[in-house]
């Protein structure tokens, strides 16, 4: 039985999971889970640089009672690599000095989980391992990551974790011929956060407008109220005036509703 095919025997119902960083001795297993967990097919240069640490930082999930004996093989994982903000597609949402260019992100790459160990809390445990690592980085402002559009268990994920969903970017996946829309998500360190992000902004300006719009319609609706008390009281008076004023009191009220 293969290294790999006995990871997908049935997990221990007792696992002891623990986290390491991604070592060399872990290249084969990392290559396999990410061709078996998502439908992007990355470069075998993009796992040396993930085992050897070259420019990418990592942390590997292991089950300390596994079932078949291996308690250091790898049963999820999370990589990720350090930007610098102002070379970044949301420099615009962060807070920070433009002027200094030691401002960094920590990007997440690829997150996976195997199934048979899947809802045990591995997935969030790695990605609180990427948060405290930024969290410690006194220049690091946010870490952030795509979602394809339809990967609703990843994004409710993120958003369990107070992730902030901020743009959703057209076609930004091309797989197997086909494009596919992608969600931004941010959680901001350091005090990272924008006083207000683009989409926040539009968001409170739809706020203010719905609530402007409520307010109008109120106050129509009571100067209606009483446009009706006026004319009322006005057709009674009408009683006692000749016709001629009659009409121009009728005349002079169309335009003080339309004013309202």
């Amino acid at each position: 039985m293969s290294l790999y095919s006995m990871m997908n025997l049935r997990a221990s119902r007792h696992p002891s999971i623990s986290y390491r960083p991604i070592r060399p001795s872990d290249l084969e297993v990392l290559v396999k889970i990410h061709g078996d967990l998502f439908p992007i097919r990355y470069e075998l240069e993009f796992f040396h640089n993930v085992v050897h640490g070259r420019d990418i930082v990592s942390w590997g999930a292991v089950d300390r009672n596994s079932p078949n004996g291996d308690d250091d093989e790898l049963i999820g994982f999370v990589t990720a690599r350090i930007v610098m903000a102002k070379e970044s597609e949301i420099e615009d949402m962060l807070r920070c000095d433009k002027s200094r260019s030691d401002q960094s992100l920590v990007y997440i790459l690829t997150l996976g989980v195997v199934e048979s160990y899947r809802n045990l809390g591995i997935a969030s445990s790695l990605i609180r391992e990427v948060i405290k690592y930024a969290s410690d980085m006194p220049n690091c402002r946010a870490v952030y990551l795509h979602v394809i559009s339809y990967n609703n268990s990843a994004i409710h994920l993120y958003q369990k974790m107070s992730f902030l969903c901020v743009r959703r970017l057209h076609a930004f996946y091309y797989i197997d011929g086909q494009h596919y829309d992608a969600y931004l998500f941010i959680y901001y360190v350091n005090g990272g956060r924008s006083p207000c992000s683009p989409l926040e902004l539009v968001t409170l300006i739809m706020t203010y407008m719905r609530k402007g719009l409520k307010l109008v319609f109120s106050r129509v609706s009571k100067n209606s109220e009483k446009n009706g008390a006026k004319r009322v009281k006005y057709r009674d008076k009408s009683c006692l005036l000749p016709m001629t004023q009659s009409k121009r009191s009728i005349t002079i009220e169309g335009p003080e509703s339309d004013h309202v």
